[in-house]
């Protein structure tokens, strides 16, 4: 979508340099919600954005871009901070048959022998690639989605998901994981292999109970919240009782922002001015498509459901990320895994 290109039409010119201008602006052009008049926000600097991948393929496309955007931008004349650019490698689980040469309702039985293996080295040869200037950071995005069995059947999902643990185990990168609707699964697994994945996980996009969060903040893990996090009454609920000290921000952009329609979009602040795609022009967001600078709004949520600061919010889930990718990014830190 930041090329223009809306499920398969063609829209406008890339505008991605005007959406991470937005994103590492200190002050970028705002409005309110409410009242709709303009104003300037300052809730703090993105310093760092992480390109996730679902494919081998998008893993060396992501490392690719994020380099060229570290040498890119390193010296660009923008307000804020140094920014950097982070990336992943995994198979997201709906493509794990893609990624093994399976049809889509195949089972683990028709996995070619010596499949899984090419998969592990795959996946390493792209590590090994990212890992010289550590700006590949985390494994993922993997894990387990039952809601979508019809492009992977669950049997293939938990050999590849398996499979990015042995991967995981022999780099001590974390892990960026997908779980959707698949009960306790996702959590049986990880208790089961707890120590192969020594530099730790986050669940991105939670959405479900406390109760399981709870489960998974007990093995250890963080918890990635963004706007398909903060849908329900349910969901904000879970979000007040999460500690904050687990909390990562995230906005799984262009997907996953907070509509109008979600419970939550009630404690957002700012908002920011928007045309739609087909009306497209420079310098305003493309209403339906997620940005990183909206991240700001996830916070504003989280902060209104616990009757805290918005800084109070970004400080700790900014030290979260820190402590959590620290190692992987290579800042040298007492605090970082």
């Amino acid at each position: 979508m930041f090329n223009g290109i809306y499920h398969g039409k063609f829209r406008h010119t890339s505008d991605l340099d005007l959406v991470l201008k937005r994103a590492f602006s200190a002050n970028p052009p705002v409005s309110s919600p409410n009242d709709g008049m303009s104003f300037e926000v300052n809730h703090g600097i993105l310093e760092s954005l992480f390109i996730t991948a679902g494919t081998i393929d998008e893993g060396k496309e992501s490392l690719s871009l994020a380099r060229k955007l570290n040498s890119e931008f390193s010296s660009a004349a923008w307000d804020g901070n140094l920014r950097n650019f982070y990336s992943t490698v995994g198979i997201h689980p709906t493509r794990c048959s893609q990624e093994l040469g399976l049809g889509s309702t195949d089972t683990k039985e028709s996995i070619p022998p010596g499949a899984l293996n090419d998969l592990k080295n795959k996946l390493l040869d792209v590590i090994s690639d990212g890992r010289i200037d550590n700006t590949l950071i985390a494994i993922g995005e993997c894990g387990l989605d039952y809601e979508r069995e019809n492009f992977c059947h669950r049997s293939v999902q938990h050999v590849g998901f398996l499979a990015h643990l042995d991967v995981a185990e022999q780099t001590g990168l974390p892990l960026f994981l997908h779980n959707r609707n698949t009960g306790q699964d996702l959590l049986s697994i990880l208790q089961r292999n707890r120590e192969k994945f020594p530099g730790g996980a986050v669940v991105h996009s939670f959405d479900d109970t406390l109760e399981l969060a709870m489960s998974f903040i007990d093995l250890g893990l963080y918890l990635g919240l963004n706007g398909c996090s903060i849908k329900t009454s349910e969901n904000l609920e879970v979000v007040r009782c999460l500690p904050l000290d687990r909390i990562l921000l995230e906005t799984d952009c262009p997907w996953c922002e907070v509509k109008r329609t979600h419970v939550g979009y009630k404690h957002i602040k700012t908002d920011f001015e928007t045309r739609k795609d087909k009306k497209f022009e420079p310098g305003y967001c493309v209403k339906g498509r997620n940005e990183p600078c909206h991240i700001v709004r996830v916070a504003e949520v989280i902060a209104g459901v616990r009757g805290i600061s918005v800084d109070e919010v970004a400080n700790s889930c900014y030290e979260n990320t820190v402590r959590f990718f620290g190692k992987s990014m290579g800042i040298k830190s007492n605090d970082a895994m």
